[in-house]
This record gives C-alpha cells, structure tokens and sequence, in this order.
C-alpha cells in the first residue's frame, strides 16, 4: 500500500478528531470565541468534509462538494444576514492556513511528495473557494429579501388610513410618492377604504417630499377610482412645487375639492354634513 494510499485512509479513518483540530486552530488563530453550538455545527460540517475529502482526494477527476459544506456556507450566512458578510470572509483566510498548515504536517508524517502535499491543499483549497462563494450567494440572496421586505414596510407606512369621524379618514402620504407606493395605494389601501364603508377621504400631500409626470397620472386614476366608488375625495396640502408637477403632467385635478391643510379640509366637510 503506497503511502498517499495510507494517508487517505488515515483522513478517512479520524474525520471527527481532525475536524475538532481544524476548528480550535481557526478559533485560536483569529482570537475568537464562538458559542458551543456553533462550533458543533462547524466541527460536524468538516467531519463531512474531511471525511468526504479522504475519500475523492485519490480521484483528481472527481471534484464535487458534499452537501454539509453549502448547508453550512449558508447557514453561515443566514447567521449572518443582518450583519456583515466581513465577519465570515474574515475566517477563511486563516482557515486555509490552517488546513494547508496541517495536512502538510500530516503530508510529512505520511511520507509523501512535495506534489501529492501539493494536490491534497489544492484540493482543499477549491472546497474552501466553493464554501466562500455559497456563503456569498447565500448572504445576497438573504439581504435582497429582507430589503424587499423592508421596502414592503416602509411602503405601507408611507401611505397610513387615518380614521378621523365616522365617515371620514385621512390618507397622509409621506415620502417619495413612486410607482411601488402607488401601487400599494391600488392594491391594498383602496380595497382596504372600501371596506371602511366612508364617505369621504382626505389625501394629504403635505409630507410628499416629490412626485413625477406618471405618478401624477396615477395620482389621478386613484381620485377617479374613489368617486367611481361613490367616495368624495378632498385634496390637503398640495406645495405650488407638486402642483406644478401635475399640471405641467396634464391631469386634469380642478374637479376635486382641495385645501390647504387637512383641517381645512375637515372644517369644510362638517359643515357640508351639517347642511
């Protein structure tokens, strides 16, 4: 049996003892203390490694990856995901020395050739890049869902149904007024009046920080989708900035009530209740 053979079986044969070195070596080298589940979960995805590791480094075709290692890589991530990816990266680094400091003490023990030392690190190496790389996609594909959530959020508060009298709520729009909140405003503030069974609804634009020609086309179908629901809309706090916007855009707005501040708006709605 030639001595690449022996060493192979040697990784194959104590997975769970190199893992434990590998993880302690890292731990130590980076001065960093982590929580003991943690490091289980790290000393049982390179038991899979190192073991799968023993098993293929005699094959120099076969260069798949054992499932442990992406699981782990974004678990990595997901512990991670609110955080900063440079906590993880800053592991590998000293996790390839690690790994390329003991296998060639190991190398030695066996008695291989500085090319078969060459080919085992390789062959980690590449592991390690895949591991990198999955924790990378991992923590992008994390953070593009909790932005869109995210999103999802401050949209919903950008445009908060404010009951004020029984028949009456305020739709304070806050923000940047775009083509999302706009149609947030179609799809879940509308159906969401309707269901409040009012009469009258006043859209106060006085925390619109902008809008643009086609969110002011928008801003009109809203208004016509109200009073073809036979919902009386009043418009409040409309700057000279954004009502030059809307005109400029061609919309059409004259035919809807407007005031300068909501509780004009108010003040003239009891009175017309009163009548």
């Amino acid at each position: 049996m030639s001595s690449f053979t022996e060493f192979c079986g040697y990784i194959t044969a104590s997975p769970r003892m190199l893992a434990e070195q590998v993880v302690d070596r890292v731990l130590a080298k980076v001065e960093q203390s982590i929580p003991a589940e943690e490091r289980l979960r790290a000393v049982e995805m390179y038991e899979e490694l190192l073991s799968h590791l023993g098993e293929t480094i005699g094959n120099e075709t076969v260069l798949d990856v054992p499932d442990a290692l992406i699981e782990w890589s974004k678990q990595n991530a997901e512990m991670q995901a609110s955080g900063k990816i440079s906590d993880i990266v800053l592991r590998y680094p000293p996790t390839r020395i690690v790994m390329a400091e003991l296998f060639t003490e190991l190398s030695i023990k066996a008695g291989l050739s500085l090319k078969e030392n060459a080919r085992v690190i390789t062959h980690i190496n590449t592991l390690l890049d895949v591991s990198l790389n999955e924790t990378f996609f991992a923590f992008e594909r994390l953070q593009e869902k909790y932005e869109a959530e995210m999103q999802s959020e401050l949209i919903a508060l950008s445009a908060p149904v404010v009951p004020v009298a029984d028949d009456v709520v305020v739709l304070p729009l806050i923000g940047y007024l775009d083509s999302y909140r706009v149609n947030h405003i179609l799809t879940n503030v509308i159906p969401l009046i309707a269901d409040m069974q009012v009469s009258h609804v006043i859209t106060d634009f006085s925390g619109v920080l902008t809008i643009d020609d086609q969110t002011a086309q928008a801003i009109h179908h809203i208004g016509s989708t109200f009073n073809l629901m036979g919902i009386h809309i009043a418009i409040a706090g409309m700057r000279p900035d954004l009502v030059q916007t809307i005109v400029h855009s061609g919309i059409e707005l004259s035919s809807a009530d407007a005031y300068a501040t909501v509780k004009q708006a108010l003040e003239s709605l009891e009175k017309i209740e009163s009548q």
